[in-house]
């Protein structure tokens, strides 16, 4: 019996078309499934394809590594963490920056001036503002302005490594030099002065106060008139900031370092910073008139 030719096989074409629109609605589940991407999962995923995948940390977002920061992850500081130098350098430079401020705001601009150099500040005042003629005596003004100083150094005090105070003089004949032992005392006296007073104002340790009188042999201006000369009778101020990186260590223990010398150090060890100094004596000028 002959078979009747039909459309057997006809719809066959349904099948194939059915299996690619389950398939394409697959691939778009997993396209939406996957837009909002689970970081836990998708490293499932991927290693659900691939078992020997190693999961690096720098290209996952949030996590650590020398490239995540390219990824913007969560969890990352903005900044590094600064180091003590650094934070000691930023002290300093605040330091700074308020000195200029504090001069501007209480009328000292024109009697002080300070200046910012690697790792240190110098402050330089006017005479008329700190001392008269022969007078290692603070004035009113001077103990003002000293104090508003002492109060910002307060501040930065764990910064600071010393504070180094130096006195001047003036030649009261240009042709004639002071007498070294009344100019040399009226100096450091001035020194002095300037040295106690920012001490008692302050929690600063004393020995990191260090005085130093230079007489008249550091002049800056002429010595020819009274105007000139009173520019050469100042007091000037080096605030120095720690430096932690040098390995040498700070002002005090380079003193007993410099003091030792190549000597091993003896059985009791380095002495103790702070050692209690005899008050220098106050000496007047005398016959010869000093500046």
């Amino acid at each position: 019996m002959k078979k009747k030719k039909g459309g057997e096989g006809g719809a066959n074409w349904m099948d194939t078309y059915g299996d690619m629109v389950t398939l394409l609605l697959c691939f778009f589940v997993l396209l939406y499934s996957i837009s909002s991407v689970d970081q836990q999962k998708w490293l499932a995923l991927v290693q659900s394809f691939n078992p020997n995948a190693v999961h690096d940390r720098t290209e996952t977002a949030g996590e650590e590594g020398p490239a995540a920061e390219q990824y913007g992850g969560a969890g990352m500081e903005e900044d590094p963490p600064k180091s003590e130098q650094e934070e000691i350098d930023q002290d300093i430079q605040e330091l700074f920056d308020a000195l200029v401020q504090y001069a501007q705001q209480s009328g000292a601009g024109q009697s002080m001036e300070t200046v910012k150099g690697d790792g240190y500040i110098f402050i330089s005042f006017d005479d008329a503002v700190f001392f008269d003629g022969e007078s290692f005596q603070l004035r009113t003004e001077g103990q003002e302005i000293l104090n508003g100083i002492a109060a910002l150094m307060e501040q930065k005090k764990d910064s600071i490594d010393e504070i180094r105070i130096m006195g001047h003089t003036a030649q009261a004949q240009p042709e004639r030099p002071n007498n070294p032992m009344v100019d040399r005392f009226l100096a450091s006296n001035r020194a002095t002065e300037a040295a106690v007073f920012i001490q008692r104002n302050t929690t600063i340790p004393g020995e990191r106060f260090v005085t130093v009188g230079y007489g008249q042999h550091r002049p800056i201006d002429s010595n020819a008139t009274a105007q000139t000369r009173s520019h050469n009778r100042r007091v000037e101020i080096v605030i120095s900031g720690r430096n932690v990186e040098d390995g040498v260590g700070g002002a005090v223990e380079k003193y007993y370092t410099t003091r030792a010398g190549n000597q091993a150090q003896s059985e009791q060890g380095t002495p103790e910073a702070g050692v209690n100094v005899a008050d220098a004596t106050a000496v007047v000028p005398g016959e010869d008139t000093q500046e």
